[in-house]
Order: C-alpha cells, then sequence, then structure tokens
C-alpha cells in the first residue's frame, strides 16, 4: 500500500486530482440527481475510471474515489437495496486502484513518479441532505446519529483497499470530530477538509483557532486539514491562519474560481485571470503541502499544477 508520508519523502508537494462530478458532466452524463456522481457508479463505472487515469496522467499523486455522495442511507432513499449500496461503495475504490494499476502499469513505473495514493472521498452529513448545506452547516447530529451515518461506509472503503481517507466539504466541527474518532478506531490515516466562510472561519462559524486546538491532539492518524469547495481567492489567507496556530500539514483543493453567468448560463474564466497553476504558487509559498482542485477543476488544471512544480523544483535544485 502506498501511503501519503512515502510520498513526502520524495517530495514536498502532494498533487491531487480534480474534480469527478464536473468532469463526468463534461462527458455528458446528466447528474441533477441527489446522489450526484455516486449515480455514476451505477450507470458509468467505466466513466469514472477513466476520469481518474486521465488525472494520474496529469500528474495526480493522490486521486479521491467517487464516493462523496455514496452513502447507504442515499442509496436506499433511491430505491437501491441496503447490499446494492454496499457493493456500490465499494465499487468507488475498486475503480481507483484498477485506474492507478493500468496507470502504473502503462507509464508510471517508467515515470520517476511516485507511487500514487488510493484516497476514499467521504463527504458530510449535508451532502446526504441535498439541499446545500455542506456550505452553511445548517444541521445538528449526535455523536450517535454520526456514527450511524458515516461509519459503515468507512469500514466498507477500508475493507475495499482505501490507502487514506479524504473527509471533505465539512461545514461543522462537531462533525470532523466524530469521523475523526471513527477513523482512529479503525486505524486508517485521513485529512479534515473543511468549507469556509471567510479566510477565518469554517461554514458554521467556528474559527480556525478553534478548529486547531481541537485536534492538537489525541489524533495520531489525522495527517493534514485544510479547506475545498471554497472560492480560490480565500484559500491564501485560509492556510496562512492554519499555518500560524497549528504544526499539521495544510492540504487545499478549492474551486476553479470560474464566473457564472446567470443570463447565458455558462461560465467564464476567473475573475481576475488567475490560471489555477498561479494560484497552486501562491498557496504552496503560502505552506500548503497537499494541493488539489474541487468543482469545475479539471485534468488540464491539474496537470498545470505539476508542470508548475516540476519547474519549481528544477529552480530549487539548482539553487543549491
Amino acid at each position: 500500500m502506498s501511503s501519503i508520508d512515502e510520498i513526502w519523502k520524495q517530495k514536498d508537494l502532494v498533487i491531487l486530482d480534480g474534480a469527478m462530478a464536473t468532469e463526468l458532466e463534461r462527458k455528458g452524463l446528466n447528474l441533477n440527481d441527489s446522489l450526484w456522481s455516486a449515480r455514476a457508479l451505477v450507470e458509468q463505472p467505466d466513466m469514472i475510471k477513466a476520469v481518474h487515469y486521465d488525472y494520474f496522467v496529469s500528474g495526480a499523486d493522490c486521486s479521491t474515489s467517487a464516493s462523496y455522495q455514496a452513502t447507504i442511507p442515499g442509496y436506499l432513499k433511491s430505491g437501491y437495496t441496503k447490499s446494492e449500496a454496499e457493493s456500490l461503495i465499494a465499487r468507488s475504490m475498486t475503480l481507483l486502484l484498477a485506474a492507478r494499476d493500468e496507470w502504473w502499469a502503462n507509464e508510471g513505473r517508467d515515470s520517476g513518479r511516485p507511487h500514487p495514493l488510493a484516497a476514499a472521498a467521504i463527504g458530510p452529513y449535508g451532502a446526504f441532505l441535498a439541499n446545500g448545506s455542506e456550505y452553511t452547516g445548517d444541521y445538528t447530529c449526535t455523536e450517535e446519529e454520526y456514527r450511524a451515518f458515516h461509519l459503515p461506509r468507512l469500514q466498507i472503503l477500508k475493507d475495499a483497499g482505501t490507502e487514506i481517507f479524504a473527509v471533505e466539504t465539512l461545514p461543522r466541527l462537531d462533525e470532523a470530530i466524530a469521523c475523526a474518532n471513527m477513523l482512529e478506531e479503525l486505524g486508517c490515516d485521513y485529512w479534515l477538509s473543511f468549507t469556509f466562510h471567510n479566510a477565518r472561519q469554517i461554514s458554521e462559524g467556528t474559527s480556525i483557532e478553534e478548529v486547531a486546538a481541537a485536534l492538537k491532539e489525541g489524533f495520531p492518524h489525522l495527517k493534514a486539514v485544510g479547506v475545498n469547495c471554497t472560492p480560490p481567492a480565500f484559500v491564501e489567507g485560509i492556510v496562512r491562519n492554519f499555518k500560524a496556530v497549528s504544526s499539521l500539514p495544510v492540504c487545499v483543493y478549492p474551486n476553479r474560481g470560474e464566473v457564472y453567468d446567470a443570463v447565458s448560463k455558462t461560465w467564464h474564466g476567473s475573475a481576475d485571470g488567475k490560471t489555477f497553476g498561479n494560484w497552486a504558487a501562491e498557496w504552496y509559498r503560502a505552506g500548503a503541502t497537499i494541493i488539489g482542485g474541487c468543482c469545475r477543476t479539471r485534468p488540464e488544471d491539474i496537470k498545470e499544477v505539476a508542470d508548475w512544480y516540476d519547474k519549481e523544483s528544477h529552480l530549487l535544485h539548482l539553487k543549491k
């Protein structure tokens, strides 16, 4: 099995993949459904595998499974049996591992790159609600309710071969702590990634200082903390604010930063003209050690990050 620590021994930046759902939509899938990308596990599993493969080709050191929205309650609500739901959740990791093995055999082994990491994407309870509350935190659950919702999926994905868990788009600290406790019990590495209201507060209002204090001790398998599915303009400040109060590595994988035209219903380049590679350079220099993309990012964006990092590493080597 690969580990994030092994990759960090070879390089000081782990490059993540980009979006899955919006990339599937670009390939023609209609994901306007409460299951979102989890629906593709039923209808187009080969397309999911192809997206993973594209990200490895583009330079990703780590790809995340199409399990963000894949939950047992979600599948049950959509008419699937419990057994079918469990099988589909496991399939998300099987597809990722198959794509990695194929890429590694075809070109990875001889590329000089680290053996990539297979991460399981874990969305919050708010994602299951499918009402946008992963960006507000406008829900409450007890510890027992969080366990009942998350633990079965965590166990399935662990058994399917997950090497690290990406617990992401978290709007609430209590849910983050609940998931961290479960993953510590399972003995699994993971990172926690939040959505943010601004550069100092996660979506439900808790400050970065409070987040860092809550995660300071008792979580030996926690490999990083950070931000995803948030406008890129917030990210540099978030990284610097985390670095000021926490010794944990910081992960960042925000949205692409495009502007939506409600009249034409189309997306256009970022408001300030920056490329995703330009953003990544700023985040890296602010202290991020895991960088990738979320909604609307593509393999081309991840290639920009990888190409920039190759040049940056080469220049640093020449200076030594």
